[in-house]
């Protein structure tokens, strides 16, 4: 949010910005003030985004040759337990979703 404010704000782009409600139904989040100035807007995220992803790739490939790129087993390794809830959580979700299609086959 602080680099999309930035990038706005750096190319004078008129904004503002809501915040997330107290109950977490709405996320909030940064709004220009003129609709004339959405296109414009938009070429400067797409740039922006574009640069992200290349900077992104390029240090995720550079930590993947320095073997530094964390990986599942490298988690699985300095976490276990956080690992292993995890899995027992999406494995309890799958039960749940598959338990009518269980309960009406019988």
């Amino acid at each position: 949010a602080d680099a999309v404010r930035a990038l706005l704000e750096a190319h004078r782009i008129a904004h503002y910005e809501t915040r997330p409600s107290a109950w977490g139904i709405s996320a909030g989040g940064i709004w220009l003030k003129d609709a004339a100035d959405a296109s414009r807007a938009r070429e400067l995220m797409d740039a922006y985004q574009l640069q992200r992803r290349q900077r992104a790739r390029a240090e995720h490939e550079a930590a993947r040759r320095d073997g530094t790129a964390e990986s599942f087993w490298m988690l699985v390794r300095a976490q276990p337990g956080r690992v292993a809830l995890n899995l027992l959580g999406i494995v309890l979700a799958l039960c749940l979703v598959a338990l009518p299609v269980i309960l009406l086959r019988g």
